[in-house]
């Protein structure tokens, strides 16, 4: 007995819901982004701050972040590019400049909401895990922590910039188990290599070896940090230097690049009526002044 292939109707294809443009291009995770933004409705609109970090190949970026209907409004921003102002010049994508990143906007956020002195936050990191206690006169600043689509694994650099921002001074929810150092077996976070991650020893740990096993290897591999003298002796100490700079001025710094004197064109200038007008008569004197040559030289054949 043959049975009629079934056909997808007209109806079916009106039922089918189109997705996301973000969620088809692979860019956000909208289940866990409504869970992050729903806010109680007897809060009256009030914003709902996100700490988002997000990396690319070069840079750091890290942002307090408050969703509307419009769009997600930025409060404030810090990227690792900026720790160029404050010593640190090389390394601008590792879990020690996450922690930097995470501190500088801690820092740059409680400055522009005039709390900053009140909370100070963890001003010597010693890879302990650290919450902010909320003084007599204002709570802490409190923010959830995004992540996107980055993986949740132990040791991610996305935890360094959270364990910045909680030195900094902001109240994020958190637990210690995807620190660098949460030991598995006894279930602890290890705040000696905790410390070690913040202030780039497995880095300076990676250079010595390289240093002893490949000399090729380290003069290809860390060449922008022979060129700036970084050595794996100094990295603690250049650390340290960084979280007392940009505790003392957090303040975002004025580009210094030059503006270019002369503005390149690639495409021709737009004339006025005039210059159109001048360069049609132009033209046509031209082309009057060829024609009369050219009749001259024909009386002078003849």
């Amino acid at each position: 007995m043959a049975f009629a292939k079934a056909q997808k109707t007209r109806s079916y294809f009106k039922g089918f819901q189109v997705q996301l443009k973000r969620r088809s291009q692979g860019k956000t995770d909208y289940r866990a982004r409504i869970r992050l933004i729903n806010q109680d409705k007897n809060k009256y609109n009030t914003p709902k701050y996100r700490f988002v970090v997000r990396f690319t190949n070069k840079n750091i970026i890290a942002q307090i972040v408050s969703a509307s209907i419009a769009g997600d409004h930025v409060l404030a921003a810090a990227y690792s590019h900026e720790l160029s102002h404050y010593g640190l010049e090389v390394g601008l994508t590792n879990y020690a400049a996450a922690y930097c990143t995470g501190l500088l906007l801690a820092r740059r956020i409680l400055k522009k909401l005039e709390i900053d002195e009140e909370y100070e936050g963890n001003v010597e990191a010693t890879g302990e895990d650290y919450s902010v206690e909320p003084t007599e006169s204002r709570r802490p600043f409190r923010v959830l922590l995004d992540v996107g689509l980055i993986r949740t694994t132990t040791g991610n650099r996305v935890f360094g910039a959270l364990k910045g921002a909680l030195d900094g001074g902001l109240d994020i929810p958190h637990g210690d188990k995807r620190f660098a150092g949460f030991k598995k077996d006894n279930k602890q976070l290890d705040p000696e290599v905790h410390r070690k991650y913040i202030y780039g020893g497995h880095v300076s740990a990676y250079m010595n070896s390289l240093m002893e096993d490949e000399p090729e290897k380290y003069q290809s591999h860390f060449s922008e940090f022979i060129k700036k003298g970084v050595e794996p002796d100094t990295i603690e100490e250049m650390y340290k230097k960084v979280h007392a700079a940009i505790r003392a001025d957090s303040a975002q710094k004025k580009s210094e690049k030059k503006q270019p004197k002369e503005h390149k064109r690639y495409n021709l200038k737009k004339l006025t009526y005039e210059e159109r007008k001048a360069k049609l008569v132009e033209r046509l004197n031209a082309l009057n002044s060829a024609k009369r040559n050219n009749d001259e030289d024909e009386d002078d054949d003849e």
